[in-house]
């Protein structure tokens, strides 16, 4: 029987954080190649794995049967080594206010390799400092995958914010045979700016002076269509643990990307300040002239590396995650990225695809 070299991975390297875990762990899911994982988070002020990469190394685990070692919370070293990708359901608790979001990130590229659907239900963070909120997979990353061939379906049962969490997402994954290449270098014209404003355990208008300062803050900046949703509940049907609030645009363009921005309410923050600090976001990203943002850049990297043919991107900004991102995609698959730009400034991205085929 032949045995697999399995493939080091300093988890130091580059910004040193957790989307190495994420990256290097989906990749091998995909690719059915083993992996070991050293200096877990080194560069972190608390190093080591945080409940929501370890839901996400255990969650992925469960799905490919893989076997594992060194899965729990602090520690700096893991193994992993998968086999095929399983259909059904699967459930899984981060125990936190863990963004619900990375661990998505995590398991979405290898679900949809799966023989036929995979149903997740995650509890955890939904809307928490430092990750994706979860309307911006739903508006924003679902958008641009479905035109890679990518098909899913995000559902937002209940909203969990830090510290209590409890918050409750859905996402089925359907099959599919591969993933097409992606060409978008032009951003094209902003056709209209969405967006959702909530407020949970909070007055209705927390999420009313959100939206509104959001949407006056973009008017200024000469865009007129906008539609923000209020998102609030009454006190005695609220279903939420704890108090919180946020706003995620996104705008819809003429190339067919979505690009977002997003900010999170906290104690001691005006509501007008939430809603013109996500207007800031989308703006700086669409003033870049490109049509992918510095955060869709990142959860790219897996799907357009194993796509059918050469995709070709222009992104916001070349961050330190994004580099990092490539650098540990391109060890594990053994292929080269062409990056034409500095980091902290928009960039192209040219890569050749390893056409990765689901035997459905």
């Amino acid at each position: 029987m032949e045995v697999t070299e399995i493939i080091e991975i300093d988890g130091s390297f580059g910004e040193g954080g957790g989307q190495i875990i994420r990256s290097g762990i989906a990749l091998s899911a995909l690719v059915n190649k083993p992996v070991r994982i050293f200096n877990i988070r080194a560069k972190r002020s608390e190093p080591g794995l945080k409940a929501q990469h370890a839901t996400a190394i255990n969650g992925l685990a469960r799905i490919t049967k893989a076997n594992i070692t060194g899965v729990k919370v602090g520690s700096s070293v893991i193994t992993f080594d998968p086999d095929r990708p399983q259909s059904g359901v699967f459930k899984f608790d981060i125990g936190t206010a863990g963004a619900i979001s990375l661990v998505l990130q995590t398991l979405m590229p290898c679900a949809a390799f799966a023989q036929s659907r995979i149903e997740l239900e995650i509890s955890g963070g939904t809307d928490v400092a430092w990750s994706p909120p979860i309307d911006y997979l739903t508006h924003v990353t679902l958008p641009v995958l479905k035109k890679m061939g990518y098909r899913s379906d995000i559902i937002l049962t209940r909203r969990g914010h830090y510290p209590r969490g409890g918050g409750l997402v859905r996402a089925v994954i359907e099959p599919i045979k591969k993933l097409s290449a992606l060409n978008l270098t032009e951003r094209g014209e902003i056709l209209n700016i969405k967006g959702i404003s909530h407020a949970v355990r909070l007055p209705q208008h927390v999420a009313q002076r959100q939206a509104d300062a959001a949407g006056n803050k973009l008017k200024k900046a000469g865009f007129n269509d906008v539609e923000i949703t209020l998102e609030w509940y009454e006190k005695e049907k609220d279903p939420h643990l704890g108090p919180g609030s946020g706003v995620v645009l996104w705008a819809e363009t003429s190339s067919g990307s979505v690009i977002g921005g997003d900010a999170l309410g906290e104690r001691g923050k005006p509501a007008e300040n939430v809603g013109e600090e996500a207007a800031d976001k989308l703006l700086k990203e669409i003033q870049r002239n490109a049509p992918i943002d510095s955060h869709m850049c990142d959860m790219l990297i897996p799907y357009i590396a194993v796509a059918d043919g050469r995709s070709q991107i222009k992104v916001t900004e070349l961050t330190l995650h994004l580099l990092s991102n490539i650098a540990v995609t391109e060890k594990i698959l053994e292929i080269k990225f062409n990056i034409e730009g500095e980091e902290k400034q928009p960039g192209i991205l040219t890569v050749n695809g390893i056409k990765l085929e689901n035997s459905i």
